[in-house]
């Protein structure tokens, strides 16, 4: 018989298999799981010469911890100067970015909650005296709206408003004046395009450390919801082994024709060992708090009434041309207008859209929305981390844009759960922070408007983050499980985090980390 790489005894195997539900050891052997048993019986059988065996003393092993939302990549480039995340009002912002350091002469900032402006308009002069003359370009949380100054838009050459292709602005006064707030992907590359960047050998070792980082937290891949860094993810791959597993998912923007979607389709052959492309990533709307978000009725500025492409129709064509190819699809869908735009477009593939789709935010729906995830096989893909930047009395930005009732049906985890759908759950890094802990912990406890009744059960946030997200990737054949022939990706916690209260689960021991059979992280 052969000898077992790795060999994981006295442990709690908790395998989401419900063949053999648990375990107390587990043997692997390139990068599979090879067996999975009784300590003893796998150390008579498995073990041997060049065997690594590490007895857990208790800990509790689990299928890989996946963050099925995150961009990793592309985040590198978002999460780039100073840190404004914890910045909570104006007088803050304002001092942050006095005392910011510079970089390549520009102030860069990110993590920037809409909050911090107390309800005034996003404008350049609230920032302006405190920069000293520097170009500034500061990326809001959203990932999809940023504030930029005066020097920052005379570098782009922005002088007044423009037509973009898709559903994006260059916010500007009555007199045509930019204020300096940019809303969406096309308004903010202008701006993007001319800021200082790290630099290609930079931008490889941050990938891996960030990688490593994520690891030491129990993940073992991602869902990559951009397609950014493919040149960067094989450049990696030459000089060393990537900590995490990466699907990824190419975006496919309005205006795309029939040859961009077959380059997209040929994209799917792309891959390296831990690193695949496996599927296309659509914009439906943007965000609540930039008034971007697709609504069936406006938000109290009277904005959201508009989808992220102009022409809906054309996005259905798109997914129709990529569902043929046998491309699966991810669809940001935050509005209420947008979700329904989505399943129906899914619905209209009939019966081989099952399990071929997912819609990616969800943030506020009606109840009538909730059965046709399951009806129709569509994975929900959530991130519980995004609840923080509401507030249970609805006084945060997001709630009054939406207003009381659309805000009372904040991210309806628990609904969704309850009406049968598969839910995957993730973080949206930068946008919110990456720890698989913190996702679980968020989950069982959901914060602000969601509030505590949209909570899963331990058992449920753990599905979110293994069985589920393999099942959104269509993967469930060869991951989200602890099962013989399966991929060995486990995650080893000090603690289980099915029955331990919450509050524990997100400061929990991660002890082992294992990605395709090697340790990628060991706890202290």
């Amino acid at each position: 018989m052969s000898h077992a790489d790795l060999l994981l005894t006295g442990t709690r195997v908790r395998t989401l298999d419900p063949a053999r539900p648990e375990a107390s050891a587990i043997a692997v052997a390139d990068g599979r799981i090879v067996a999975v048993g009784d300590t003893r019986e796998l150390v008579r059988d498995w073990q041997g010469p060049t065997t690594e065996r590490i007895d857990l003393a208790g800990a509790h092993v689990l299928p890989g911890f996946v963050d099925s939302h995150a961009h990793p990549v592309w985040g590198l480039e978002m999460a780039t100067g100073v840190d404004l995340s914890g910045v909570r009002d104006l007088d803050g912002l304002r001092a942050a970015l006095r005392t910011a350091d510079r970089l390549g002469g520009w102030v860069v900032g990110w993590g920037l909650d809409h909050n911090a402006f107390e309800g005034r308009p996003i404008h350049r002069e609230l920032i302006e005296d405190v920069l000293d003359g520097s170009p500034a370009f500061l990326r809001l949380y959203d990932g999809h709206s940023a504030l930029v100054s005066g020097a920052a838009l005379d570098a782009a050459g922005i002088t007044g408003p423009r037509s973009f292709a898709q559903r994006a602005e260059i916010v500007c006064d009555t007199e045509g004046r930019p204020t300096g707030h940019l809303v969406e992907h096309a308004a903010m590359d202008l701006v993007y395009e001319v800021a200082p960047r790290a630099s290609a050998a930079d931008r490889r070792s941050g990938l891996v450390d960030l990688l490593s980082t994520m690891a030491a937290t129990g993940l073992t891949g991602a869902h990559v919801m951009d397609g950014s860094g493919l040149d960067l993810l094989a450049a990696v791959e030459e000089e060393t082994e990537l900590p995490m597993r990466l699907t990824v998912s190419p975006w496919c923007m309005p205006g795309v024709d029939r040859d961009g979607l077959d380059e997209l389709v040929a994209l799917q052959k792309l891959g390296g060992r831990r690193w695949t492309v496996g599927g296309v990533k659509f914009f439906m709307d943007g965000t609540v708090e930039g008034g971007t978000a697709w609504l069936e009725h406006a938000d109290c500025h009277g904005q959201g009434t508009d989808a992220f492409w102009p022409d809906p129709a054309a996005y259905s064509a798109a997914v129709r041309h990529l569902h043929a190819a046998g491309v699966r699809t991810a669809t940001h869908a935050i509005g209420d207008a947008a979700v329904r735009h989505a399943l129906d477009t899914i619905e209209a593939l009939g019966a081989s859209g099952r399990d071929a789709h997912r819609i990616e935010h969800i943030e506020s729906v009606p109840d009538d929305t909730l059965p046709r995830f399951a009806a129709l096989g569509v994975a929900a893909s959530m991130q519980p981390p995004h609840t923080a930047y509401t507030k249970g009395d609805h006084s945060d930005e997001w709630s009054k844009r939406l207003g009381e009732q659309r805000a009372g049906r904040a991210w309806r985890t628990r609904d969704l759960r309850d009406a049968g759908a598969v839910l995957a759950l993730g973080s949206d890094w930068p946008i919110a922070h990456y720890d698989a802990r913190q996702v679980l912990a968020t989950a069982r406890v959901p914060r602000g408007a969601a509030g505590p009744a949209q909570g899963l059960t331990g058992l449920e946030a753990l599905e979110g983050v293994t069985s589920h997200a393999a099942i959104a990737a269509g993967q469930s054949e060869d991951a989200g499980r602890i099962a013989v022939g399966l991929r060995a990706d486990l995650t080893v916690l000090g603690l289980d985090p099915v029955t331990a209260p919450a509050d524990e689960i997100a400061e929990a021991p991660v002890a082992l980390t294992v990605t395709d059979g090697r340790i990628t992280h060991r706890g202290a």
